[in-house]
């Protein structure tokens, strides 16, 4: 059985609910704190983080060297992560959303992908509750990657 308590309003005691419901569970329990600008569940759980995974997604780097400055790349971005003003492109890593639109319509090949930290997700155990949560870095802006 797959529960979700979601709400789009803040203080509204989902976090409380969801809590609630777990620890009156007689059987083991995953339980997932999606709201990853500002995860509290672990606030109310005791117990140590047993696993912490890294997540990134991938952003682009421009080989000074191989860009002829076309402006393929600017031109395809959608969310403006990377503009080309007929020199080298200059890369927004906190707009860009990791699609490899960029490195694809290169002609010269001169766009590779870097990973870049944008949080982390930590598991902890407590009891029958397995919690598992996400937090977004402070200043990163993409929060669905971290929810995956």
């Amino acid at each position: 059985m797959i529960l979700a308590i979601a709400s789009g309003k803040g203080g509204t005691g989902k976090t409380t609910i969801a809590l609630n419901l777990a620890r009156a569970c007689g059987f083991e329990i995953g339980l997932f704190d999606c709201d990853v600008e500002e995860p509290n569940a672990h606030l109310f759980l005791p117990g140590q983080v047993t696993e912490e995974t890294v997540v990134t997604i991938p952003i682009p780097q421009v080989d000074e060297a191989l860009c002829d400055g076309c402006g393929e790349c600017g031109r395809m971005c959608e969310y403006h992560a990377i503009v080309s003003f007929g020199a080298t492109p200059l890369v927004f890593p906190e707009m860009c959303h990791g699609c490899g639109g960029c490195m694809r319509v290169c002609p010269q090949g001169a766009i590779r992908e870097v990973p870049h930290r944008i949080g982390v997700v930590t598991i902890r155990n407590s009891g029958h509750i397995r919690l598992v949560q996400g937090n977004l870095d402070f200043g990163a802006v993409m929060a669905p990657p971290l929810i995956r």
